[in-house]
């Protein structure tokens, strides 16, 4: 099974071929600017589409903190996004309160942890828009 830096490298190299379709989902390569080291971080997440966009969910498994590339986000909201051999530039938003409860259901849909995960902490877990610029 295909984790972290493995599943980076399998995918990129292989547009996908190799690491977009996991456990029963799908994923994309998120690459987010270190708000520290200014370095590019490359992350695999799960994802789907949602009308011109793609969603993402912050949940860092549940845990109390966001997820690294969610705080390096947050400081600079330009990203890059692979979906198979498709690569773009993308801003970043969180969903807004209106938006979100659809938007937590199709992301549910297909990866149902993510509703045990928000019974694991208090913080609200974010949906991030992934819009193509």
């Amino acid at each position: 099974m295909l984790f972290g830096k493995e599943h980076v490298k399998r995918y990129v190299e292989t547009d996908g071929a190799e690491g977009h379709d996991w456990q029963g989902a799908t994923v994309l390569i998120l690459t987010t600017t270190g708000r520290k080291s200014g370095e590019q971080r490359s992350t695999p997440l799960i994802y789907q589409p949602y009308g011109d966009a793609v969603l993402v969910v912050a949940s860092n498994g549940g845990a109390d903190a966001p997820p690294l590339w969610y705080r390096n986000l947050e400081a600079d909201p330009e990203a890059h996004v692979q979906v198979k051999g498709d690569r773009f530039t993308a801003r970043a938003r969180t969903a807004t309160p209106e938006e979100k409860p659809g938007m937590w259901r199709t992301m549910a849909a297909v990866w149902p942890a993510y509703d045990e995960y928000q019974t694991k902490t208090d913080r609200e877990i974010p949906v991030v828009v992934l819009e193509r610029v």
